[in-house]
This record gives structure tokens, C-alpha cells and sequence, in this order.
């Protein structure tokens, strides 16, 4: 059994056949996924899908790249998602260095508060650090009592490890199946399993397999797989391990 800690089953992309797609994840094991909202505008469809759906669970968030449709008001109306709505985690928020045109000062108010909020509600953060790993880690020791998901972690053992001692996770997926990616998966292949989350990102980052077409959850056992090989150990304790690891930080049933 495997869990999807972060797919994008509500993009527009998935319209067409949703629920060939979610039956799909469950025939390939994928029992459970975590939906994570990227603005403002997608949270009630967001929240509709996963009342609807068993095994998908809502985060909230104001994702870095859709900086542009965020407003300062989204902020007080994410608290009352939060509040009523029955997020497992704060998401998908972040930072976002790679992206030119986007502001990193307000980047960063939006993601420090939203921080807040998590540590309010003793919530999960699930993150998003392209090319702002070493500031997400800065943004997570100066607020304090965090806890989450750097998820499609791209970044250097040394920053994974200080991650780990903050109380965070690493998010793995498609990119780990790239043989050109070494730093990656010589990560994966040697960092402690307590502190690893596998992901698809579907629709988007495909694995190896499939570069170039839509990503979907059912893909999740080909990361599991392409992990458990540079461990040289068997897949079903890569799969049990994080799917474990998953229920313990979002609180998903078992």
C-alpha cells in the first residue's frame, strides 16, 4: 500500500477522466493521496473532490508560483478553511527563486504567515523551495513549532539534514528516476526512511517512463520501485515505511 503525500488531482488537467484516473491509483496500490490547493479561487472544488472521494485528504495553501491572484484577505479566509474544513496540512506554500517576475518580499510575507497559521493550528506545512531551500530553512527556524514536507526536494544532503533536525520530511517523485539526477538519487539511495515521503506532483514532473506526458498517482509505485533499487532492498518496506511516515504527519487514518 502506498500513499501519494502530494498530487494535484483537482487540476484541470485531471477533468476529463478523474475518476478513471483515481481507480487507477487504487489498482496500482496508491490507497490514499494528499491534495494540496495552490490558490485561493481552487479550494471548494478542492474541498468537494476529496467529501466525495474516499482516501483524498485537502491541504490549503497560497502556492509561491500563483503569487500574482493572491490577495492579503486570502490570508484571514485560510485561516477559516482551516478551521472548518478539515485540512490535514498548510499548503502547498513556499518559495520560489527560479521563477523570474515573482517578488521574493512577498513570497515571503505570504509564506511566513502562512507558517503562522500551521503552528496556530498545529498543522503540517507542505513546501515548496525551488532554488530557496537555504531560505525556507531560515523561514522555518525564525518561526518555530513546525512541523511538514519539503516536498520535490531538490537540494544537497546537507540541507536535507538539517531539515530533518527542524522536524521536517523530504518529499521524493519522478525526478528521482532520472539517471542524469545523481545528487538525487544518491540522496535516496543513503538517507534515513523515517524521514522520507514519496509524491508523484501529478499532473505535472512524470517519472522516467513517461517524460513528456501527464503525470497521475498510479505512477507512485515506479518512484517506490526506482528507490528500493538504489537501496538495493525489497519495495514493499520502501512502501511501508512511507506510507507510515505519511499517517504520522498528516494524521491520516490507517
Amino acid at each position: 500500500m502506498l500513499i501519494d503525500s502530494h498530487c494535484h488531482l483537482d487540476a484541470s488537467e485531471f477533468d476529463d477522466d478523474r475518476q478513471a484516473v483515481i481507480k487507477r491509483a487504487r489498482d496500482a496500490g496508491v490507497t490514499a493521496q494528499v491534495i494540496p490547493a495552490v490558490d485561493a479561487a481552487g479550494w471548494p472544488k478542492l474541498r468537494d473532490l476529496c467529501r466525495t472521494n474516499t482516501g483524498l485528504f485537502p491541504a490549503y495553501g497560497l502556492h509561491p508560483i500563483f503569487l500574482a491572484e493572491h490577495r492579503p484577505e486570502h490570508l484571514q479566509e485560510l485561516r477559516r478553511w482551516l478551521q472548518d474544513e478539515g485540512a490535514v496540512a498548510v499548503g502547498e506554500c513556499g518559495l520560489d527563486y527560479f521563477v523570474e517576475g515573482l517578488d521574493q518580499h512577498s513570497q515571503q510575507s505570504y509564506f511566513d504567515q502562512q507558517l503562522l497559521l500551521a503552528r496556530d493550528f498545529d498543522l503540517p506545512v507542505i513546501v515548496h523551495a525551488r532554488r530557496a531551500v537555504d531560505a525556507v530553512i531560515s523561514s522555518f527556524r525564525r518561526v518555530g513549532g513546525l512541523r511538514g514536507v519539503v516536498h520535490s526536494f531538490s537540494g544537497s544532503e546537507e540541507q536535507a539534514q538539517q531539515l530533518w533536525k527542524l522536524g521536517f520530511l523530504i518529499g521524493l517523485g519522478g525526478p528521482v528516476t532520472y539517471e542524469r539526477a545523481q545528487r538525487l538519487r544518491r540522496l535516496a539511495s543513503q538517507m534515513p526512511l523515517e524521514y522520507l515521503l514519496l509524491e508523484t506532483d501529478a499532473p505535472d514532473q512524470p517519472d522516467a517512463h513517461i517524460r513528456g506526458q501527464r503525470n497521475e498517482p498510479a505512477r507512485l509505485a515506479h518512484v517506490c520501485d526506482e528507490i528500493a533499487k538504489l537501496r538495493d532492498v525489497d519495495p514493499a518496506g520502501v512502501a511501508e515505511a512511507t506510507r507510515l511516515n505519511a499517517q504520522r504527519l498528516f494524521a491520516l487514518p490507517g
